[in-house]
């Protein structure tokens, strides 16, 4: 199963466009930090993903005010070069 929930705050946001197919688009960066227990001990993670929403949630996402945080869901897959990985979002809080 490919399936995210991150929650994280909205720190980049790309101008809107379209896919091949007509669909919109925007590219996202979001930052994540919070402390999780690892083998028992506390541990602080702080991460910045790409991110992409495409189709009627861009609509939602391109309302959100940046440096916001929000509750993310989605799938993950590869960037078009094959290099490095994009956090496809479908859902939002």
């Amino acid at each position: 199963m490919n399936r995210l929930v991150l929650t994280a705050q909205l720190v980049e946001r790309g101008a809107l466009r379209y896919t091949p197919a007509g669909l919109p688009a925007l590219d996202l960066s979001l930052k994540h930090e919070s402390e999780v227990t690892q083998d028992g001990l506390p541990r602080k993670v702080s991460m910045e993903i790409r991110a992409r929403a495409i189709g009627e949630i861009t609509q939602r996402v391109a309302k959100l005010e940046m440096g916001s945080e929000h509750s993310f869901a989605g799938f993950l897959g590869s960037q078009r070069n094959g290099r490095g990985v994009v956090f496809h979002v479908t859902e939002l809080d």
